[in-house]
Order: C-alpha cells, then sequence, then structure tokens
C-alpha cells in the first residue's frame, strides 16, 4: 500500500500475485495451479493452512479455488456448460455431498444494480426441492434420494433496514439447513479477470467487502453451519486501473517517488469509484445460468 492507495479485491488467487511480484514467500499458504486444455480453463486452488498465512493475506484459513475462463463472457452454451459441470465437481468435493443434505442457496447483492444482480439471478434459476419433498415426499419428484435445496435473495440493507447475517440467521434458525451456499459479485484487482473468473470457497462471504462496504460475514463462525461462498468479479477499481495505466512509468520509481507520484495523479474520488464493462447486463445473464446449471448438477445427485 502507498499512501491512501489500497489494491481492492476479493479474490484469494490476486492477493497472492502480490507477494509473488515480490518474490516473497508466505509460510502457511499452499498455492496448486493447473490448465485444462481441453476446458481452456485455469484452476488455481489456494490453502492458507495458519494464522500466519491468514495474516499475510487478510483471508480467513480455508481453501479458495479459482476457475480463470477467458470465454466466459461468450455467449457460448456447451462452453458454459462446460464450467457448470467444474462448478459442480468442486462443490461436491467441499460440501461433501455423499450423503442427503439440506442447502440453503443466499443470492446476495442488488436485483436493481446490474453488476451486483448475480446473486439473485442465480437463486432464480435455481431447482428447489425442499418443499416439495416435505409436502410429497422424495416419490413427489420422482427420486429414491435427493437433496434438499431452498434459497433466498435477501435483497440490500438500503431496500430492507437491516443486516444480511440478520435475515440469514433468522433462515438457518428456522429451516435448520446443512450447509448454505452465498452467492455474490465481487470486486477484482485485474481488469482481465472481470466475468472471466469464478471463486469458490469454504470460508463464507462478506457481503460488499471489495468494495469498502463491510458488512457482518456470512460464515460459519456466525451462522453454525458450513457456508461455502461463490462469487464472480463484475467490477474493478477506478484507482487501480488508473495506476495499472502508469505502471511501467512506476517501475523506475522508488518506493518514496511511487507515493507521491500517486497521491498527486490519483484524486482521491477515484477510490470511491468502480468501473464494469458495458455489456455487463448480457454477461451476468450467462453467468448466472452457468452458476445455477452448476448449482442444480451438484444437488441432483447423492
Amino acid at each position: 500500500m502507498l499512501g491512501s492507495y489500497r489494491i481492492r479485491t476479493d479474490l484469494a488467487l490476486e492477493a497472492t500475485e502480490r507477494f509473488t511480484e515480490e518474490n516473497v514467500e508466505i509460510h502457511g499458504v499452499e498455492i496448486q495451479e493447473k490448465y485444462d486444455k481441453e476446458k481452456d480453463v485455469s484452476i488455481s486452488v489456494v490453502r492458507i493452512t495458519t494464522e500466519n498465512g491468514a495474516r499475510a493475506m487478510g483471508r480467513p484459513q480455508g481453501t479458495y479455488i479459482t476457475m480463470e475462463a477467458p470465454n466466459l463472457s461468450i455467449p457460448d452454451e456447451d462452453y458454459h456448460r462446460e464450467i457448470s459441470q467444474e462448478i459442480a465437481v468442486h462443490l461436491r468435493r467441499l460440501i461433501g455431498l455423499d450423503r442427503e443434505k439440506s442447502i440453503l442457496v443466499v443470492g446476495l447483492g442488488n436485483p436493481a444494480v446490474t453488476a451486483d444482480s448475480l446473486g439473485p439471478r442465480v437463486v432464480e434459476n435455481l431447482r428447489m426441492t425442499r418443499h416439495v419433498i416435505r409436502e410429497y415426499g422424495l416419490c413427489g419428484i420422482g427420486e429414491e434420494k435427493m437433496h434438499r435445496t431452498s434459497g433466498i435473495a435477501p435483497g440490500v440493507m438500503a431496500q430492507t433496514g437491516m443486516e444480511t447475517s440478520e435475515i440469514i440467521q433468522g433462515i438457518v434458525a428456522e429451516t435448520q439447513p446443512d450447509v448454505v451456499v452465498a452467492v455474490d459479485s465481487l470486486a477484482a484487482r485485474s481488469v482481465r479477470r472481470l466475468s472471466r473468473t469464478i471463486q469458490i470457497t469454504d470460508t463464507g462471504i462478506h457481503p460488499g467487502s471489495g468494495v469498502g462496504n463491510h458488512r457482518i460475514g456470512l460464515t460459519e463462525e456466525n451462522l453454525q453451519v458450513k457456508v461455502i461462498g461463490i462469487g464472480v468479479p463484475t467490477v474493478v477499481d477506478a484507482a487501480t486501473i488508473v495506476r495499472d495505466s502508469m505502471s511501467h512509468l512506476l517501475d523506475v520509481l522508488d518506493e518514496a517517488e511511487q507515493k507521491e507520484f500517486l497521491e498527486e495523479m490519483v484524486p482521491p474520488g477515484l477510490h470511491s469509484m468502480f468501473v464494469t464493462p458495458k455489456d455487463v447486463d448480457e454477461t451476468v445473464k450467462y453467468l448466472s445460468f452457468t452458476i445455477s446449471e452448476g448449482l442444480n448438477l451438484a444437488f441432483s445427485e447423492v
């Protein structure tokens, strides 16, 4: 961090890149990377295993899976179906879906703001089964075994006057799910990752943290059930774009000169501005179907 300048990102992978650029090894952080040539998907797994690693990364201990798919913003149904299948594989491993479970899917965000509407759109496309099983039993859907899926899009505090965590705590207490899956729009540090990256983590999610709105997190500690977080970056900090455009110039300056230069060139107002692609309405629509189909696939088999 230089002066008041701070890179905002919700992606654990981008947090590790900062240390890689500085050739710093972080004890308690394990990174595995692989590339699936057939699907054209890069998968990175970051595991934070110690308190030291958590402090260095600024994130809770746990597993962070990042899928980078460059064609996610393109309306290619076959490609999106492959990504949905990949999402389902990782969810089954993180949750442990080898026996019947009750799953609550929470679609975080404001449906009236396109870049923040991913969560509610995913919930709209989910196959809900809890109510059918409660009413008719498994025979009502023609299955011998089936996960019980329910969902909620709780809105945002400006709409409800309540913390999202308060709403979800009440629902969890009443419905008693085995696991909560929270879906949200994220902030990225890199423009190239916008709408092309999916992060899945077993540490839960903190609504609005990437854009500086620090709300109470949806975590296992707060909800007393396992929480899986799924997110796609749809915005990037405007100040970061300015800094990246001047990166070659900054490379020749020492830290003190970089600090002075950035304070002069990046006006304070930019730190509260976030940029989203002009076609975000279309990409959010594609991505919501991709993620919801991944969830439907994961929860369709026991």
